[in-house]
This record gives structure tokens, sequence and C-alpha cells, in this order.
């Protein structure tokens, strides 16, 4: 299966809440967008930080739009000197936690953000997710 689906973004959100909950006994906001960054789906589990709505949703627009995980994003950015705000873009963000989803054969179709804990771990659901859509797993 290669399309997103609300089905498949909701299944991706499922995942990833109990892989927060299982691996760092935290909750988490999970956002999933299309291709393009428009937002798909969206939760936040009880007790995650409010901040962390906005922070998740900026991360999987800022993957689907860079079309790079944004802790990718970062290292570039930090490698060429370049600030984020020169894109223009006031929703762009490259905290780590952003993750392009693929399919088998490498197309983009959407992005997942992670947000509610510490940002390596947010990266490490993230990929996960990643890794889970691209293989077919949901």
């Amino acid at each position: 299966m290669t399309e997103l689906t609300l089905a498949r973004a909701t299944d991706l959100i499922r995942l990833a809440i109990d892989k927060a909950a299982a691996d760092y006994g935290k909750p988490i906001c999970v956002a999933v967008c299309d291709a393009s960054g428009a937002l798909l789906a969206f939760a936040r589990a009880e007790g995650s930080p409010l901040r962390s709505i906005a922070i998740s949703q900026g991360k999987a627009y800022s993957a689907a739009r860079m079309q790079a995980n944004t802790d990718a994003v970062k290292a570039k950015l930090a490698a060429d000197g370049v600030e984020i705000a020169w894109f223009c873009d006031e929703k762009l963000t490259a905290l780590p936690g952003g993750a392009v989803l693929k399919t088998a054969g490498g197309a983009i179709a959407g992005a997942v953000g992670i947000s509610g804990l510490a940002s390596d771990q947010d990266q490490a659901i993230a990929n996960a997710l990643a890794a889970t859509f691209a293989n077919g797993a949901v």
C-alpha cells in the first residue's frame, strides 16, 4: 500500500502514542501531514504539553515541505550557516521530531511530527513510524 489515508494516519498516531508510553512513560502529540504539508490527522495524548500541539504540527509540516527529516534539516542548516527564517515560511521548524513518510518505492507520501519528549526521543519515534509506513505495516 502506498497511499497515505486517514485510516493509515490514525494507525500511525496510535502506534506513536503507544510507543512513547511504553518506551518513555510520557504522553505526546502526533501530527500527520500529506505530501504538501497539509494536516491530515492529529492527536494529543492526555497530559502532553500544550505547546506540543503546535510543535508537532510544525515538525510534520516542515518534514513534508523540506522533503527531509527535521533532524537532517537542522544539521544541514548548521553546516551551511543558514537560518531557517531565510526560507520565508513562518511555519517551518528544524526541531528534531519530524520524519518524511516514504513508500517502499521511495515516493514521499507525507510526514509525521512528534512532540512531548526530548527532541532525540521525538525523532526516534518519528523515524520508527516512517520505517513502519515504508514497509507497509500500517
